[in-house]
């Protein structure tokens, strides 16, 4: 009894402990009826799971993720609470609100030394450790005078990634009005400056009123010099503004604002000079072209409006200036002091200066060489284009071949006479080649300085041609009568040639008996190999000899026709009566 009392006693002690017992087992009808339910749930027919919290479950989650296991409570409903990020350990961050302070006041002073204040100066905000005043002699711990004020400690803030860029964080919009307030006045002392500036001319006999029917009525007419001195200003902001509205450019003289836009429209962009995309490279980031894009196309690089960025570095004063940045480096180098941004007009003059100075150097060493080896009459020759009969002139081209701009180029001539023509002849010496020979291709003549006959001679040429591929036909089909030597040599050869008939006989017919005798002998020794080969098939493998089956020789014509001949072969018919 007292056993059972101890057990009994066991589970009430850990009142703590109530909901550890572990689940009841299902029957199962129960469990039946919870796959169905969770397929119905899957498939959408039945409302899904609600957790603690009245959120739904999805029905596709596995069960150990959502459900919570008995030895932690048993009595909880499944949940995914564990699985969303759990709020103790979010990091927060300061509201859109919150900034540094500034213009803080300082804090009254205190008139006595202060619990865990500073004991160089007193004050509560840091420690004599941190303290920046100069040291004191005697600390105000000691002394409770010349207590320094309480530092301003600002806040520690921290913002997530729109608030650390938030760029209007901490603007004050009241500070705004300050600035409309400080506007507004400046633009009342202009006024009042303005109408007393206009009182002292009108004292004064400068300025006279116009009398008219609106200023009766106390109005102004549009054209009055009262209204023109009332919108001076206005006119002289306003007086640029028609030169200012241009092709790319948006004016609004009411606003002053001018917008650059992205591109006149006007204006062809780069990339669609030329369509090709070989030709030159458009660097869509910078919107650089470098190159010509009509380099391919042989239009002239000053023709067209647009030739590459290089084009224009390349072109104008671009190149006059690289020239003189190299002669005031050189100079510089040479002990001279000029530069190009300092000093330009010493340098231009000093260059200019160099160049004629060059020239003339050349010149008399020019003069100091003619005078002592001579040559001067070459150097007087007519220009190259004379000479070779050659220019640099441009010259465009049909699909067919005929000149559309420009002269046709000539052909350059070699030293020997060409294009002679002689003897009434149209055409040159070697025009025409048939069967090896060169002729004329006007009479279609092969003797050279014959004198041309015309279409005439190229009848008689063709005449000629098809006579001579006759002939050989002609004497094909004649025969000439032969003579007494000639019939006997032919007999002669005749008798040979039946005697070696007789003995080519005779010798095939030896012959065939040999092989008739070795194929009987290789028959006789494939049926032996077979038997053999048969009675060994029978042995055991074990007692077998070694390469008892294959033989290392080369086999004979007679011996591969005997395996041939008795080779069996199944789809035969008459296989099965080979052996009878």
């Amino acid at each position: 009894m007292s056993s059972g009392t101890v057990a009994n006693a066991a589970p009430s002690g850990g009142s703590n402990d109530v909901g550890l017992e572990e689940p009841k087992k299902m029957t199962r009808e129960d469990w039946r009826k919870k796959k169905e339910l969770e397929e119905q749930r899957k498939l959408g027919n039945a409302p899904a799971e609600v957790d603690e919290e009245g959120k739904d479950i999805n029905p596709h989650i596995p069960q150990y993720i959502s459900s919570v296991p008995w030895y932690i409570d048993p009595s909880k409903r499944p949940t995914l609470k564990h699985q969303r990020p759990q709020p103790e350990k979010q990091k927060k961050y300061s509201t859109s609100g919150e900034w540094y302070k500034r213009g803080v006041k300082e804090h009254a002073v205190a008139t006595r030394y202060r619990k865990g204040a500073c004991e160089n100066c007193g004050a509560l905000t840091h420690s004599k450790k941190y303290c920046m005043e100069r040291p004191r002699r005697i600390g105000a711990r000691y002394t409770g005078m010349n207590i320094a004020p309480d530092e301003h400690v600002q806040p520690q803030l921290t913002f997530d990634y729109d608030g650390k860029r938030d760029r209007w964080n901490g603007y004050n919009p009241e500070e705004h009005m300050k600035i409309v307030e400080e506007y507004a006045k400046v633009d009342l002392a202009k006024r009042t400056l303005k109408a007393q500036k206009l009182q002292e001319e009108l004292a004064s006999g400068k300025l006279e009123q116009v009398n008219s029917p609106r200023h009766q009525w106390g109005e102004e007419e549009p054209n009055s010099q009262t209204e023109r001195d009332h919108n001076s200003e206005d006119e002289d902001e306003d007086k640029y503004a028609d030169d200012i509205d241009m092709p790319g450019q948006n004016f609004d003289s009411k606003r002053r604002i001018t917008v650059r836009n992205l591109r006149i429209r006007e204006d062809i962009a780069k990339y669609l000079r030329n369509l090709d995309p070989n030709s030159a490279y458009y660097d869509p980031k910078t919107r650089a072209m470098r190159e010509n894009p009509y380099a391919n196309t042989g239009k002239n690089p000053d023709e067209v409006g647009y030739a590459g960025d290089n084009f224009v570095r390349y072109t104008g004063d671009t190149i006059s200036m690289a020239q003189t940045q190299l002669f005031a480096w050189e100079a510089y180098d040479k002990g001279s002091e000029v530069h190009l941004q300092a000093d330009p007009t010493k340098l231009e003059l000093l260059y200019k200066s160099f160049k004629v100075k060059k020239e003339d150097f050349k010149a008399q060493q020019k003069e100091s060489i003619l005078e002592k080896y001579g040559g001067q009459e070459h150097l007087d020759a007519p220009p190259a284009e004379l000479l070779l009969a050659q220019t640099e002139d441009y010259v465009e081209y049909s699909r067919h071949g005929t000149v559309i701009k420009g002269q046709e180029k000539a052909v350059a001539c070699s030293k020997y006479e060409e294009d002679v023509k002689i003897n009434n002849h149209t055409s040159i010496w070697g025009s025409y080649w048939k069967e090896g020979k060169w002729g004329y291709k006007c009479c279609h003549s092969f003797v050279k300085y014959s004198y041309c006959t015309g279409e005439a001679g190229k009848e008689i040429a063709d005449a000629e041609a098809s006579l001579l591929q006759e002939q050989p036909r002609e004497e094909e089909h004649m025969t000439k009568p032969k003579t007494l030597m000639e019939i006997h040599q032919e007999k002669q050869k005749e008798k040979k040639k039946k005697k070696h008939k007789k003995s080519s006989n005779s010798d095939s017919e030896g012959e065939e008996k040999k092989k008739q005798e070795k194929l009987k002998k290789a028959l006789n020794a494939e049926e032996a190999r077979l038997l053999h080969a048969k009675e060994l098939m029978q042995v055991d493998e074990r007692k077998r000899p070694y390469s008892s089956i294959y033989d290392s020789r080369e086999p004979t014509e007679e011996e591969m026709e005997a395996y041939r001949m008795k080779r069996q072969r199944p789809d035969d018919p008459m296989a099965s009566f080979l052996g009878q």
